[in-house]
């Protein structure tokens, strides 16, 4: 990767923001209150006023009275927006008061008696091998004593281009390279436990020597670490955070327990066989993980749908069985088998799932609490927790830089979710208990082969609808309150467009699904609580109503009497609140400014979401989602994203020159801020040279179609060209017409022959 020249006003700092939350003052939590106090009154008193004002004047027109209407439920939304966010905060406000770190001791206490196991899963698609190297080896060094990382590969398996071939080899040599990488300090590591264990047992008396031992392996570990670290490449802010607050930070930490160790033996301090048990299976712990790699669309027997959903359902389905691999006509198929013996394939299970993005990171002590939280007396119905991922800091542009600032501040918003019940599956990292999705799975029959569906794939936001199956279900989500994970944010107005449309579709499609578990609960007598239906239903249908509401704002020029002092008293709390919480995450709180005009460039691009929903719900249809090309080393933006702030821009305009001209005075000003912000917005997160390039390289695209070769002979079918394996296997209908007569036994077109399939043979092998 690149080093990328850091843009004028963007952040230096690459020091990323604490991991336990300040704790907020009493001052701070009273002042939310009158926040939310306040925004309800203001939001009162324009209503009745308004209302009033249409009965005062009586006389007024069919237009009028629309008008009115159409204006207070567009407040209205928007008002409940700006609550929803404040009572978020004050959820999260109150966790962080309340939140107390559980000591390390009992961390290792617990996990020295209880190991369950868990398996990394990371989905990968076409990702640079630098940023998925990165995930993995934050997976792999969790201090957690049995964790299984598996890349789930969905790239085309053996492709035709020597470059991705090239990088699909290198992707898949990633397992392989970290294994071995970890390999000597785990060898080493273990035999001093080992050795330990074997010297002294718990009624054998613990030395001064025995300590020393103990820290020698701590100096040891640290000094390994950092020096990998050394050699790793530091090119970007997110090297930087990995280097030094995955890597340097682990180390210094065995350091500081290595010190702390070695006053406890100058001031004669006893520990017990088993706290030195587990010091030393804390250094094994960071070093025990294997890593592999799985590829989903080797196998016809797999669902080779196109998305992320299905990727992870595919590998979860699998685990816990023992598989033979089957060559038929038309692809792999894996045939279970009872015995690990006479299997190829050996999925082991276990009791959680991590999923993690390929462009996550976590933090080392992310397993070991989470973990610890599920299995804590009352989290028996704990399905899902996660720690909403954080923003990395330093980013080189300035809008990746107000991108990650709206991601700290959701991260804030997720955790107050949970304190009202309403916690959503964010998606790029979470542990999971394995049962609870093995609940609400779903079963089909493709093509005559079974196939489970544990996280629903019909929208781009399957977390989202997988929440509420859970719900549904009886069990329960949660935040943890720190912050333990951390995503990339897009970099470009390109690729922020593809991030920002899939969170925009889907939502509305699921509200029927919330509205049906509402009916269910209170059925059976478990109503679900008011605040959580509230938070749910602004979370999924919010960036809808807010996007039509928006747009009438904009275009249409409401009567100057609809607007009142009332209105920007029921907005003063929101954006006050949202200044605060940018400043607490070390932002400017004029960055305010700047998200409501990256909000207004974005606008088509939400709206185009929405209305992928409404489409998807009218003619039920999954919608793929598209990936755009790069350009330039960047990600170019669709033609209608770009003319889409330009139209805005000029329409502001004209309403602020017509408002003018009318005396309007409070909708030309309203136009004015509009046009001014997302002009500004235009120029510095999308850039004109930018918008030119992609609108000449759009229309290039569009004019220029490549033309594909006719098929100039068609292949007469007759008795001496049928396949005979694809007859048999297919039957006559498919063996004749629809496969290609290049597939022969060993030799499908595009793949290649292993070990294992040599010993396959089609004639003499039952399909199961």
């Amino acid at each position: 990767m690149n080093k990328m020249k850091r843009q004028f006003n963007t952040e230096s700092n690459l020091e990323p923001l604490p991991r336990v939350h300040e704790k907020p003052s009493t001052a701070k939590l009273t002042l939310n209150r009158i926040y939310i106090l306040f925004t309800i009154g203001f939001w009162l008193l324009y209503v009745a006023s308004t209302i009033f004002d249409q009965l005062h004047n009586g006389n007024g027109s069919f237009k009028q009275v629309v008008e009115a209407g159409l204006y207070i439920l567009i407040v209205t939304t928007l008002c409940f927006s700006a609550l929803m966010y404040l009572y978020s905060r004050q959820g999260a406000l109150i966790r962080f008061k309340e939140h107390t770190r559980v000591p390390r001791e009992t961390l290792s206490a617990y996990f020295s008696e209880n190991q369950p196991g868990i398996t990394v899963l990371v989905p990968s698609y076409d990702e640079e091998i630098d940023v998925i190297r990165k995930t993995l080896l934050s997976a792999v060094l969790q201090e957690y004593p049995e964790i299984n990382v598996q890349l789930l590969i969905d790239d085309k398996p053996n492709p035709t281009d020597p470059q991705k071939r090239e990088k699909l080899q290198a992707t898949m040599n990633l397992a392989k390279e970290i294994t071995e990488l970890l390999e000597v300090p785990y060898t080493k590591l273990a035999k001093a436990r080992d050795d330990f264990e074997n010297t002294y047992n718990k009624t054998g008396e613990i030395t001064s020597s025995t300590l020393n031992d103990l820290i020698k392996q701590y100096k040891y570990a640290a000094k390994w670490i950092n020096k990998f670290a050394d050699e790793e490449p530091s090119e970007t802010h997110v090297d930087d955070f990995f280097n030094n607050q995955v890597l340097r930070a682990l180390a210094d930490e065995l350091d500081v327990t290595a010190v702390a160790l070695e006053k406890s033996t100058k001031e004669n301090y006893y520990m017990s066989y088993e706290r030195i048990y587990q010091f030393y299976s804390r250094l094994v712990w960071i070093f025990t993980g294997k890593v592999g790699y799985f590829q989903r669309k080797q196998f016809v027997s797999l669902s080779d749908e196109a998305n992320k959903a299905m990727n992870l359902n595919s590998y979860i389905d699998l685990m816990g069985g023992s598989y033979k691999i089957l060559q038929t006509p038309a692809g792999k198929v894996l045939q279970r088998v009872s015995s690990e013996a006479e299997a190829d394939l050996v999925i082991p299970d276990t009791e959680f799932l991590l999923t993690l993005d390929a462009d996550s990171i976590l933090l080392r002590e992310y397993c070991l609490r989470l973990v610890y939280l599920l299995n804590q007396e009352g989290n028996e119905n704990v399905a899902v927790t996660q720690t909403p991922y954080s923003s990395f800091r330093g980013c080189p542009t300035r809008i990746e830089r107000i991108a990650g600032a709206t991601t700290d501040i959701q991260h804030t918003l997720h955790q107050g979710t949970t304190y009202y019940g309403a916690t959503f599956w964010v998606g790029a990292n979470a542990v999971i208990r394995k049962r609870a999705i093995e609940e609400i799975a779903e079963t089909e029959y493709v093509n005559g082969f079974k196939i489970r569906r544990f996280i629903q794939d019909r929208t781009v936001i399957e977390d989202t609808e997988s929440s509420i199956d859970l719900e549904k279900n009886g069990w329960t989500l949660a935040n943890y309150p720190e912050r333990m994970s951390y995503s990339a944010t897009p970099p470009d107005f390109g690729s922020l467009v593809i991030q920002r449309r899939r969170w925009a579709n889907g939502g509305l499609i699921i509200m029927s699904k919330l509205f049906a578990t509402i009916r269910q609960r209170r059925q059976e007598g478990n109503p679900i609580k008011l605040m959580e239906i509230l938070l749910r239903v602004n979370y999924m249908a919010s960036i809808a109503w807010a996007s039509f509401g928006l747009i009438f704002l904009l275009a249409y020029p409401f009567d100057d009497r609809l607007l009142s002092i009332f209105i920007v008293g029921a907005a003063v709390p929101y954006f006050t609140a949202m200044a605060s919480d940018l400043k607490y995450n070390r932002y400017k709180r004029m960055d305010i400014f700047r998200i409501y005009g990256l909000n207004l460039i974005l606008l088509a691009v939400n709206l185009a979401g929405v209305l992928k929903s409404i489409q998807q719900l009218l003619t039920s249809e999954k919608i793929p989602f598209a990936r755009t090309p790069k350009v330039n080393d960047r990600t170019g933006t669709p033609t209608l994203y770009i003319l889409a702030p330009i139209i805005i821009i000029a329409y502001s305009i004209f309403i602020c020159y017509r408002s003018f001209m009318l005396g309007n005075w409070p909708n030309a000003l309203f136009s004015f801020f509009n046009a001014f912000t997302c002009g500004w917005a235009a120029l510095i997160f999308i850039g004109p040279v930018n918008m030119l390039v992609d609108l000449v390289h759009n229309f290039k695209e569009w004019i220029f179609v490549e033309v594909k070769p006719k098929q100039t002979e068609k292949v007469e079918q007759n008795q001496s060209e049928i396949n005979w394996q694809s007859v048999l296997y297919y039957g006559d209908d498919k063996g004749r017409t629809e496969v290609p007569l290049s597939i022969s036994l060993g030799k499908m077109e595009n793949t290649e022959t292993t070990e294992v399939e040599d010993k396959l043979n089609f004639s003499n092998k039952k399909i199961g």
